[in-house]
């Protein structure tokens, strides 16, 4: 896929005028990255360096591809959030607004509705005038199945039997 297709949400993504709307132009680096992240969804510019890698053309360095991420998300092309301490995850604006809520425990990250989270925008603008962008965020927490395995008393192997 690339410029002007579509992502499969009937979304007919015009990259190249966007681009130039912001005094950028379309070049054969950028159209990859976009292509690789239509594709993966989110991704890590470890991952996204990888899909590149994979999709049989030049290898692109990572420099280049950390420039161009900087460069499409400047330009309002796509969104980033910080699911984990390290690296950011990238996605195309389509992939829609969401948590990511990520289980400190098992690691397991679990898409939700950002909905969700506008009481929250609603209190911090009350209570400090602060607007802020739930859009896309990351919530760190346990997850069902870690909280549940917490909550479930557990022999204690030191206990002696009578």
């Amino acid at each position: 896929m690339g410029v002007g297709s579509a992502t499969g949400r009937g979304v007919e993504p015009d990259w190249a005028g966007r681009l130039r709307s912001v005094g950028l132009r379309m070049t054969q680096p950028r159209q990859r990255v976009l292509t690789a992240l239509e594709r993966q969804g989110h991704a890590t510019p470890e991952e996204l360096g990888a899909a590149l890698a994979a999709d049989g053309q030049a290898t692109l360095p990572a420099s280049t591809v950390y420039r161009n991420l900087e460069s499409l998300a400047q330009a309002g092309l796509i969104n980033h959030s910080h699911v984990h301490h390290g690296a950011p995850s990238y996605h195309l604006p389509q992939h829609g607004d969401h948590l990511h809520l990520v289980c400190r425990q098992c690691g397991a990250v679990i898409e939700a509705d950002a909905e969700l989270a506008r009481d929250v925008a609603r209190n911090l603008q009350q209570a400090h005038g602060f607007d802020a962008d739930v859009t896309h965020m990351a919530i760190h927490g346990r997850c069902r199945s870690c909280a549940r395995t917490a909550s479930t008393p557990q022999k204690r192997t030191d206990e002696r039997r009578t």
